[in-house]
């Protein structure tokens, strides 16, 4: 098996020519794990060229303890010492680091793993950063991890103007297929963040590879992405969060299974799978949830068996999902009724698909789901060509 050296393994092996003398803020989280198994701040707290002043850490905290959209407050990290300002507080402002935050710095060190889809708040956590950065005249590195769904397959549409948020700040695709340090570069040029920046690349990592092709131990980047699997489904999956749907959190197969009570698993199933969608096969599931929606009743649904990673399409498989539910069993859908990443305004769909056309989408029975991904082909055809110049591997 390769494998791959991150960027945080190559920045460790060489630091001084990028971090001696400086005073270094680290944003990172539990997946800024070394070769050695070790988390990245205690390398740094430990090693004689570096000096750590603080630690930011992004949505559900240094730990990766809190639950989505669960506010996390600014402490002090148990092994280090050192404080933990927390980028995910209790209102939209608190996701955004002030200049003043980082005005005993020279330096500030990104090292999270992304998981390959636009809804993913890490890579906007990095971008405020960034911006801060610029206004504090401070230094910013990237240090680069795997996309792990691949970086090469793509799929779905941009943000719209109007409807940018923390779950889509830029025009990027939902599956963009590109890594933290790529995105880095796309937004600091061509979306003007003009910041002081530089990426730590990889070694060893090819466009190609799924995380478990790379040889790295995978660490659950958040409470509800257990494994590569989840990844795999939740650029389509995720669109659940805006129904009143279990998206399966409370349970060990979050995003891969889904389901309400009162549905007939076996009917929904048998729809989906006439569908012959690419790459996957629905069986009828039944689930109680732990937690949060529909927390300790019985729900009937599907599981989403992908058979064919590389042919599975999980944008267009989330929304055929949405659409036999909402179609079906309309008694048993509704659309989230609460605030979505402290956005009131916007309704949470709107906010995931970047527009509001998908709600249209699917009440409109004459729409095929291959209209709805032909819909996309202007933003495809937009985005690739800008997106193939800040392709670094």
């Amino acid at each position: 098996m390769t494998h791959v050296k991150t960027g945080l393994d190559r920045l460790l092996a060489d630091p001084a020519h990028i971090l001696k003398g400086r005073r270094v803020g680290l944003v990172a989280n539990h997946t800024s794990v070394a070769a050695d198994g070790r988390y990245g701040w205690i390398h740094f707290q430990e090693h004689d060229e570096i000096e750590l002043v603080k630690l930011l850490a992004p949505e559900h905290g240094l730990y990766g303890v809190a639950q989505d959209m669960e506010s996390v407050d600014s402490s002090v990290d148990p092994g280090t010492g050192l404080s933990i300002h927390s980028l995910y507080g209790h209102d939209e402002e608190s996701l955004r680091p002030s200049p003043e935050l980082f005005a005993d710095l020279d330096t500030v060190v990104f090292d999270i793993q992304d998981i390959g889809s636009r809804y993913y708040t890490f890579v906007y956590t990095m971008a405020f950063c960034m911006e801060a950065c610029r206004e504090a005249g401070v230094r910013m590195v990237v240090c680069d991890r795997p996309n792990p769904i691949n970086g090469h397959q793509v799929e779905g549409n941009c943000v719209s103007e109007g409807f940018q948020s923390f779950v889509g700040q830029y025009p990027i695709l939902n599956r963009h297929g590109m890594t933290a340090g790529e995105l880095a570069c796309l937004f600091n040029e061509h979306f003007e963040i003009g910041c002081d920046l530089g990426v730590v690349h990889m070694e060893g990592w090819q466009r190609d590879m799924w995380y478990d092709e790379t040889g790295l131990p995978w660490v659950a980047p958040s409470p509800n992405m257990p494994t590569v699997s989840t990844a795999t489904v939740y650029p389509g999956m995720c669109l659940l969060e805006a129904t009143q749907l279990s998206e399966g959190r409370g349970t060990t197969l979050p995003f891969e299974q889904c389901g309400a009570p009162g549905l007939d698993a076996y009917r929904l199933a048998e729809r989906l799978n006439r569908k012959n969608l690419p790459g996957v096969q629905f069986r009828p599931q039944f689930f109680k949830p732990g937690f949060q929606k529909h927390q300790g009743e019985l729900c009937a649904g599907v599981f989403l068996q992908v058979t064919h990673r590389e042919r599975f399409k999980p944008l267009i498989t989330g929304i055929a999902v949405l659409r036999a539910i909402s179609q079906d069993f309309p008694d048993r859908f509704a659309w989230r009724d609460k605030p979505y990443e402290f956005i009131t305004d916007i309704p949470a769909v709107d906010l995931l698909y970047g527009n509001p056309e998908l709600r249209g989408h699917l009440l409109g029975a004459n729409l095929s789901l291959l209209d709805i991904e032909q819909s996309w082909e202007p933003d495809t055809q937009a985005f690739l060509p800008l997106r193939r110049e800040y392709l670094m591997y």
